[in-house]
């Protein structure tokens, strides 16, 4: 049977407008503006009435840690991507640093595997670099995986690839989109050494920026940038935090750039002044920096050198959180909450309903070359949205997905809820339960 939602609040390139959908299995069939549907159109149809909702375009995340293989007790594919759909993300694409890490082709190809079996969301996993798999790395195939992950500073799971002449034969050689982890190493190392010098075991968190400091991530985005420019790479530079990268970017249609950004919801959200707050629950890296940084990023995210906004969702249990400074690990979980705290920040005047969008839904599928995905057009997947407005809520460990079950907006009241979440068509949740047995596809690229 198709499916009409009708009478809903369309945000869809640049536009709010009042429509409906026709979808038809997999595809959207027919946009409709306004109420008026022909007759013909209502012939065995369920209908969907959508009033007072808006209806988006599934969100796309380019950049979550699902945590399978290997670190399963902080997440699954399953649980993380059922969460994702509880938060209106239809698409992710997920990283390589498991256990074991996806570094060939048959460990990449194993993950895919997984995801089709417990996934509801659709999915794409990177490639990923490490100082010695270069031959690995060129066999991957741009049609059905989304890029090659290069981690220039070093993070959770430790592939830091700092070779250079590796780095440059990545960036030489590679066809495919290049996603790159930018702080600089022994920037890092020098800065922990005065750290613990000053502190021992004890440093505080506010010292986190000043380790994992602007001039670490300064250094290895500027030669990031570099080497895709002397090669010709298709680069793009993952969760920028600081207002002097800003430099390295231009302005302009992400679909016409060869060097794009994202930026992070947390980077967007907190500042340095909330680690006295939330302490060790914030700690990412790159870390969280000061205001100025982050007004930084928001210029640059609304005047466009910055393309997407995505979340790093990266779990890990209360337990290994609530630790000292060493051995506290970095990351936390994001991916249910991510529309609806952009959504907010729109509420308070930030950004537009419209380039939350744009930014979360259109760019990344532009910036991919994602096949049919990222907006409500004819003859396109599916993956829709319903948000109900002005319903205000309160995130608990009981309406959170996460196998960790916390939030750093754990209290946090939001003005919009997701109300439900399609997926190549199929309802895959609706009033805070996610429906059993349906499986999303593997992104198709059209490079």
């Amino acid at each position: 049977m198709k499916t009409l939602i009708k009478n809903a609040q369309i945000v869809n390139e640049g536009r709010i407008f009042s429509g409906a959908v026709l979808i038809d299995g997999e595809l959207i069939e027919k946009v409709f503006t306004g109420q008026n549907i022909p007759e013909e159109f209502l012939q065995g149809v369920a209908v969907i009435d959508a009033q007072g909702k808006y209806l988006m375009p599934g969100v796309i995340d380019d950049q979550v840690h699902f945590r399978e293989p290997g670190m399963t007790h902080k997440g699954e594919i399953a649980t993380e991507s059922r969460a994702a759909v509880a938060g209106g993300v239809t698409s992710y694409m997920e990283m390589p640093n498991t256990n074991p890490q996806a570094v060939t082709q048959l460990l990449l190809e194993q993950k895919y595997e997984r995801a089709g079996q417990v996934s509801p969301a659709n999915y794409s996993f990177y490639m990923g670099a490490t100082n010695d798999n270069l031959e690995e790395v060129l066999k991957t195939n741009g049609a059905d995986v989304c890029g090659i992950k290069v981690f220039m500073g070093s993070s959770t799971g430790n592939m830091l690839v700092d070779d250079e002449a590796i780095l440059s034969e990545i960036f030489r050689n590679t066809k495919l989109l290049v996603a790159t982890h930018c702080e600089d190493e022994p920037t890092i190392v020098r800065n922990l050494a005065i750290y613990r010098e000053k502190y021992g075991e004890h440093v505080p968190m506010s010292a986190h920026p000043k380790i994992r400091s602007a001039e670490a991530c300064f250094k290895s985005t500027a030669k990031a940038v570099e080497l895709a420019s002397r090669f010709g790479t298709r680069l793009h530079v993952l969760h920028l935090s600081t207002a002097d990268e800003m430099k390295l970017f231009a302005a302009g249609p992400v679909d016409q750039k060869h060097i794009t950004a994202e930026v992070c919801v947390h980077h967007l959200w907190f500042d340095e002044q909330d680690y006295m707050a939330y302490g060790t629950r914030i700690k990412w890296n790159p870390a969280i920096k000061s205001a100025a940084d982050k007004s930084a990023l928001w210029e640059a995210l609304l005047g466009d050198k910055i393309d997407v906004v995505a979340t790093d969702h990266a779990p890990h249990t209360l337990e290994e959180k609530t630790n000292t400074y060493f051995k506290a690990p970095s990351g936390g979980p994001l991916v249910q909450h991510s529309l609806t705290a952009m959504l907010e920040m729109s509420n308070q005047g930030r950004i537009t309903v419209e380039r939350v969008i744009e930014k979360m839904c259109h760019a990344p599928a532009d910036l991919f070359r994602i096949d049919r995905r990222g907006y409500i057009r004819e003859g396109y997947y599916a993956d829709l949205v319903l948000v109900e407005k002005d319903q205000p809520w309160v995130v608990s460990p009981e309406n959170i997905l996460y196998k960790c079950r916390w939030s750093p907006f754990d209290g946090m009241e939001f003005s919009h809820r997701v109300k439900a979440t399609y997926v190549n068509g199929q309802l895959v949740y609706e009033n805070g339960k996610v429906v059993e047995g349906i499986t999303g596809k593997r992104l198709k690229f059209n490079r």
